[in-house]
């Protein structure tokens, strides 16, 4: 553990000054995985899913708006299709998540019933994050379920996602969500109680109580734990690095501790805030969105847009790949071929090649005014994180 990403202290929390972060959070997103809500045959535990359901009905009854990502319904399938084991082929997992899904909210729609609290479903794709108009159509619906006092219950679509398709765990989706429904918090549930130095198993390991900057973060997060779940360690990083670089603190923490997470109490790991809260367009072009071709930039454009945050002029690129109409997200790589940035693109790719190279000035004298402006403004443009998030 290197000093500025974190307090590294053995033993829980216990005691100690309620976390303002969760104390004053308006809306709170929480994830729970898979192994978390099961036993060890990998059957829905119903112990489990009343201890959940009885601290987010407290969270309500403290006049906070909570939204569940919950794995689940794979596993809620697997004893009705008299499956043993967590299945391998696509198809067979399909179907256990199709059975499982309606098992598992209404499990929830059930106990949450006897708080008084309705339950709604909402099933994602990676299509309703990547393209922009569904990302609109779930924000809408995620602002009028909380309207009406709902609680919104997330899943990722297993039933219709493939292998080439997909958010490949909940930590991923319960991060672009947050953002989506403008959390203040994110808390993810675990079957470990924080982040360790190490993996829990290891006698050398420590706690990590906080981290400050996960960049400058030093865990060994190789080994897996759970066998149901999707997801591991690796995954909460990354989904804690797509919040807290967009201004939301998130704290990771075993789903046994969840009521006391809630609470504000100094369990589990607390991710500080990295950057600002970005716009949620700039939030999906970062992070949810699908390149519909690139940019190839010479070395002075890329210092231009990486190290002045400029905008980009046709006069810094040399090439243009792939299909795309103006309004799309595009890569902006170097002549080299790595990533900078991505940007919605002011052009159709088919207007781009006779512009390469040139100012806007002389485009605008032969072309017209239309193209007196920039390829891709600078606010519309989000440099590459500098770590990967997927």
């Amino acid at each position: 553990m290197t000093g500025e990403a974190g307090t590294a202290q053995a033993g829980s929390a216990g005691g100690g000054v309620l976390r303002p972060q969760l104390t004053g959070a308006r809306r709170i997103v929480v994830k729970v995985g898979s192994s978390s809500l099961t036993n060890r045959r990998g059957e829905m535990d119903a112990a489990k899913l009343e201890r959940l359901v009885e601290a987010l009905a407290q969270v309500r009854e403290r006049g906070q708006v909570v939204v569940l990502v919950s794995s689940g319904a794979m596993a809620s399938g697997m004893a009705p299709l008299g499956m043993k084991h967590r299945p391998r082929d696509l198809a067979s997992k399909q179907a256990a998540a199709s059975v499982g899904q309606s098992l598992l909210v209404g499990r929830y729609g059930s106990l949450f019933a006897r708080h008084g609290l309705t339950v709604g479903q909402v099933l994602l794709t990676v299509e309703d994050v990547a393209r922009q108009d569904h990302y609109r159509n779930a924000l809408r619906t995620f602002n009028r379920l909380i309207e009406l006092g709902v609680v919104p219950i997330v899943n990722e679509n297993d039933t219709v996602a493939t292998h080439e398709i997909r958010f490949g765990d909940n930590d991923r989706l319960a991060a672009l969500v947050a953002h989506l429904v403008g959390a203040d918090a994110l808390v993810l549930l675990s079957d470990v109680d924080a982040l360790y130095t190490s993996h829990p198993a290891d006698p050398s390991a420590s706690r990590i109580a906080e981290v400050n900057d996960l960049d400058a973060l030093d865990v060994d997060t190789s080994r897996r734990g759970a066998t149901v779940g999707t997801g591991g360690m690796e995954t909460k990083l990354q989904a804690a690095r797509i919040a807290t670089n967009s201004g939301i603190p998130v704290v990771l923490a075993a789903a046994t501790d969840v009521a006391r997470a809630l609470a504000g109490e100094p369990v589990g790991t607390l991710f500080h805030v990295t950057g600002k809260r970005r716009a949620r367009r700039l939030m999906w072009l970062a992070y949810a969105s699908q390149t519909q071709g690139e940019l190839v930039l010479d070395a002075g454009a890329v210092r231009a847009v990486v190290e002045r945050k400029a905008s980009l002029l046709p006069a810094g690129i040399v090439a243009v790949k792939g299909t795309f109409v103006a309004g799309d997200p595009v890569g902006l790589v170097t002549e080299g071929g790595s990533i900078v940035a991505r940007g919605l693109v002011n052009y159709d790719s088919a207007e781009l090649p006779a512009m390469i190279g040139r100012g806007t000035r002389e485009l605008a004298a032969e072309f017209g005014p239309h193209f007196d402006r920039e390829v891709i403004h600078r606010d519309d443009l989000v440099l590459k994180p500098r770590k990967a998030t997927s």
